[in-house]
């Protein structure tokens, strides 16, 4: 018998307060939910400013979901060098990158299909 899974609407809630917690930067969530063949149901993208601050958000993501929502990523890699660091929720999987590699590979390009919302945060008006 499977546990109770938090909503996907509360995952993506909690996942965006842990961002926003730690200032994580240009906030995307990618909605993945009309395209055929996808690994999730949203990408959940932001930029941190160094490789302290990109381990930073994502103890900040882990902690508030796991209390919040006793959830804990099913998969995470990229930690050790802290320039992609990926968090697999199974139906939602965070891109927390350093500036210059979030711009290198741009997955908001790569997944031009998705419906793509940008979060405005009051420190980094745009």
């Amino acid at each position: 018998m499977q546990k109770n899974k938090p909503s996907v609407d509360a995952l993506l809630s909690h996942i965006i307060e842990g961002i926003e917690a730690l200032k994580g930067q240009d906030i995307s969530i990618l909605d993945l939910r009309e395209i055929d063949n996808t690994v999730c149901d949203y990408f959940v993208v932001c930029n941190g400013t160094s490789n302290t601050h990109v381990n930073a958000i994502v103890n900040s993501i882990q902690k508030l979901v796991s209390k919040s929502l006793k959830d804990k990523p099913w998969h995470v890699e990229g930690a050790q060098n802290a320039e992609w660091v990926l968090m697999d929720y199974v139906h939602v999987v965070v891109h927390v990158f350093q500036k210059h590699i979030r711009t290198h590979y741009d997955l908001e390009s790569l997944w031009g299909d998705a419906k793509i919302t940008l979060l405005q945060s009051a420190q980094n008006p745009s």
